[in-house]
């Protein structure tokens, strides 16, 4: 079965027909449950979110600021592997048909092996792949696979990254390039910074890629500054505090999470608002 990199690029390039930004939401998976990191996730995607990235916790996500590192360890905790992301994955895609990619550090690929990741992938419907910590020049393997089953490999790049090595990345990549807005882990922020319509700009003056920002996207407001510039807007560490704040009460973590897809949405659709 391929997977659904055309999905994820319709996807995108609707967005950009509708003269707005895609709006991409973060959760890992198993968090704070499978079956509710699930149900979340299909709130995010009903309530305002294009496209969604599960997760695959790990016990050293160097990218990751606190927020995020707290629901990979209650996930860790109860038990989450590799069979509960790709579950993940394959649920919400079948309940929404909205694109899904997986985020993870590239070791727990590599141990699983590459070509059954990238099968399993995408016969779970999934459209791709994140890898913040593959190097390019390392990823070969890895895109070979990718390509067969019909699934993005997504890079990220980031405010360090020199005009010459931002091309050797995007050349790489599928699906979107990901730009992380600022130096350092994920996180909400006051703000999103400049460097991020700077990285933007030089990103895409090396691909006709689209190119989604993201770390640090907390509000309506934040996002729709951010979506002025870039074709996607990526939040996560604020759709995890809705949940941590809900302190178990699904009900009410799914409430508030739906509810910031909505309040995000809005603001990556009033783009056009910025410009007139």
């Amino acid at each position: 079965m391929a997977g659904n990199i055309e999905l994820l690029t319709s996807v995108l390039a609707q967005a950009r027909a509708e003269d707005r930004a895609a709006l991409v939401g973060y959760l890992p998976a198993g968090f704070p449950t499978i079956d509710g990191g699930i149900r979340a996730m299909t709130e995010m995607l009903d309530g305002g979110c294009d496209i969604v990235e599960v997760g695959l916790p790990h016990s050293d996500p160097v990218l990751d600021g606190p927020v995020i590192q707290t629901a990979d360890d209650i996930a860790l905790r109860a038990g989450i592997r590799i069979t509960d992301v790709l579950r993940t994955v394959r649920e919400v895609h079948a309940a929404t048909g909205a694109p899904v990619l997986c985020m993870t550090y590239w070791n727990p690929v590599d141990r699983y092996g590459v070509e059954r990741f990238a099968a399993d992938l995408a016969e779970a419907g999934g459209a791709g792949c994140i890898l913040p910590d593959l190097p390019v020049e390392e990823s070969e393997v890895w895109r070979k696979a990718a390509e067969q089953h019909g699934l993005a490999t997504v890079f990220v790049v980031a405010p360090s990254s020199r005009d010459e090595r931002l091309a050797k990345i995007t050349a790489a990549g599928s699906g979107f390039v990901y730009a992380a807005s600022l130096m350092g882990v994920t996180g909400t922020r006051a703000s999103v910074g400049r460097e991020a319509a700077d990285l933007v700009a030089r990103t895409r003056a090396t691909t006709d890629l689209p190119v989604c920002v993201g770390l640090g996207v907390s509000n309506a407001e934040q996002a729709r500054e951010v979506a002025a510039f870039a074709d996607g807007v990526i939040v996560g560490s604020a759709f995890v505090k809705c949940l941590l704040a809900a302190d178990g009460d699904v009900d009410a973590g799914l409430a508030a999470v739906r509810a910031l897809a909505g309040q995000l949405g809005d603001g990556v659709r009033r783009r056009g608002a910025t410009r007139d």
